[in-house]
């Protein structure tokens, strides 16, 4: 892990990816979605490069002119 990364909490994430708790947790379990860093027996966080790394991987939606319009 890089020394300046950042661990980011849930509401964090979900702030940044625009999901829920539990869609975060669903596409974990599809792996669909970095899993978390676990820090204590309750206590995870994502490396902030991995959920851009997600992000930057997602599909770009291919708009038609009829659907911009």
């Amino acid at each position: 892990m890089n020394p300046t990364e950042s661990l980011l909490r849930l509401p964090e994430v979900e702030a940044i990816v625009g999901l829920k708790k539990s869609k975060v947790y669903t596409l974990i379990q599809e792996g669909g979605f970095p899993k978390p860093v676990k820090l204590g027996t309750r206590s995870v966080r994502w490396k902030a490069s991995d959920v851009y790394s997600w992000i930057n991987s997602l599909p770009v939606a291919a708009l038609t002119e009829e659907a911009a319009a």
